[in-house]
C-alpha cells in the first residue's frame, strides 16, 4: 500500500510538471498571450455579471491579487488531467491600483474513472500577502504551500484565514471542480512575448517594470469591480 501510494505521488507530479514546463519551451508568441488577455477579461466580466456570483463580489474588493483562467480543461480515463494558462494582476495598497498581467499555467491530476473532457472558467482570489506572493514563486501548490477553499465556504472565519478562495464557473459534473493540489507555474515563455523581454512576476506584478496598453481594458474593469 505504501508502494503504491508512493507511485502515485510520483506520476501526479511527473504529469503536472509536464503540464507545466509543455509551454515554455515552445514558440509561444505575443498573439497567444495577448488572446489570453482578451478572454480573461470576458470571464471576468462574467464572473461579476453573474446573479449566481454574490460572494465572488464582496469578496473581490478585498483581495491582494487576483487569478483568472478562462479555460480549466478537464480530460482523462482512468485518470483525469485539469489544465489552463492564465494570469494574474496583483493590487497595490499603496497607489489602489492594479498591475499589468503575469501569465501562469495550473494543472493537476486526479485518481478514479472520469468522464469524457469539459471545460471550466476559474478566477482566484490572494486575500492575504501569503496567497499574493506565492504567485512570485517559479512553483507552488495549493493546499500545500498555501491554503486554498472553494467559495463560497459559508463560514466567514474561514474566509478570512485562507490564502487563496477559487471561484469557478462550470456546467455538469465538472461545476464541483476544486483545484486543492494543483500546481501553478510560470509561463516565462508568455510573459517575454507580451512584454519583449525576459521579466519576472516581481518585475510585473511588484515592480511594475514593464506595462501593455493592450492590458488597459482587463486592467480598468478589474479596478472597476474592486472600488
Amino acid at each position: 500500500m505504501h508502494y503504491l501510494n508512493l507511485t502515485r505521488i510520483s506520476l501526479v507530479f511527473s504529469i503536472v510538471v509536464l503540464l507545466l514546463t509543455a509551454g515554455q519551451a515552445g514558440a509561444a508568441d505575443k498573439q497567444d498571450a495577448e488572446k489570453i488577455v482578451v478572454n480573461a477579461l470576458s470571464t471576468f466580466n462574467d464572473f461579476v455579471a453573474d446573479p449566481n456570483m454574490t460572494w465572488f463580489r464582496d469578496h473581490v474588493v478585498h483581495a491582494k491579487a487576483i487569478m483568472i483562467v478562462p479555460t480549466v480543461v478537464k480530460a482523462g480515463f482512468i485518470f483525469g488531467v485539469f489544465s489552463g494558462t492564465g494570469l494574474a494582476l496583483a493590487h497595490d495598497s499603496q497607489s489602489n491600483s492594479w498591475s499589468n498581467p503575469a501569465f501562469y499555467t495550473i494543472g493537476t491530476v486526479t485518481f478514479g474513472l472520469q468522464i469524457g473532457g469539459e471545460a471550466a472558467q476559474v478566477i482566484m482570489l490572494a486575500m492575504t500577502e501569503k496567497g499574493r506572493d506565492a504567485l512570485l514563486s517559479d512553483k507552488v501548490q495549493l493546499g500545500a504551500d498555501v491554503s486554498v477553499a472553494a467559495g463560497p465556504v459559508g463560514v466567514g472565519a474561514q474566509a478570512a484565514t485562507t490564502d487563496i478562495l477559487q471561484f469557478s464557473r462550470t456546467k455538469g459534473i465538472f461545476g464541483g471542480l476544486t483545484l486543492d493540489g494543483s500546481v501553478i507555474g510560470i509561463r516565462g515563455s508568455l510573459n517575454h512575448a507580451y512584454y519583449g523581454k525576459a521579466v519576472s512576476p516581481v518585475d510585473i506584478l511588484i515592480k511594475r517594470a514593464v506595462a501593455s496598453p493592450q492590458a488597459a481594458r482587463l486592467i480598468e474593469a478589474v479596478t472597476r469591480a474592486t472600488q
